[in-house]
């Protein structure tokens, strides 16, 4: 099985790696990583839309530009880690997403205009932490599954989440550790 790990922490002693690693360790399989801070995926604007128009129209799909939607594509579980960041994530993730985000290549549409799949993605699983509340406010994990279910037509799709790390200071591995069972159980 193909698994795809997207990593969109920052911090070296980030917590939400470390529930990623176990979330990989639990799947049990190889996986690549697409580190992306050192990726430094820029966003889309007019330039890089009408050069991925013409890669796509002329069927140049080993372009080094559709080089993530192509990966996306080919992955059987994905693997997201980022932290909770202003209600949702970091922007890189945003920029990755536009970057995978493909017609003629993740997906297409339907004669009636409806998303079709065209990826190999079985699986998604994605990974938050937060060093205060989420309450109901996770628009990240909801920004994903949406994407996913919608554009992708994956179903399986977790988030899991610990909250509240930097207000129970004393109890961060505890917090964590809770998650892991969670993992362990669910995933």
């Amino acid at each position: 099985m193909k698994t795809l790990f997207v990593n969109a922490c920052v911090r070296p002693e980030s917590r939400t790696l470390k529930l990623a690693k176990h979330v990989l360790e639990k799947l049990g399989n190889d996986y690549t990583e697409v580190n992306l801070e050192k990726e430094n995926i820029q966003p889309l604007n007019l330039e890089t839309l009408q050069q991925r128009d013409v890669l796509l129209k002329e069927q140049k799909f080993d372009a080094p530009m559709l080089k993530y939607a192509k990966q996306f594509a080919e992955s059987e579980t994905v693997v997201i880690a980022a932290p909770y960041w202003d209600l949702s994530f970091p922007a890189m993730l945003k920029n990755y997403i536009e970057a995978v985000t493909v017609n003629g290549i993740t997906f297409t549409y339907s004669e009636e205009g409806r998303p079709v799949s065209l990826n190999n993605i079985k699986k998604v699983v994605y990974v938050t932490t937060s060093g205060g509340p989420m309450a109901n406010m996770d628009y990240g994990c909801e920004y994903i599954a949406g994407v996913c279910k919608n554009l992708y037509g994956i179903e399986d799709i977790k988030c899991y989440k610990a909250e509240m790390l930097d207000v129970f200071v004393d109890d961060v591995d505890g917090i964590l550790a809770k998650v892991m069972e969670e993992i362990d159980v669910t995933l």
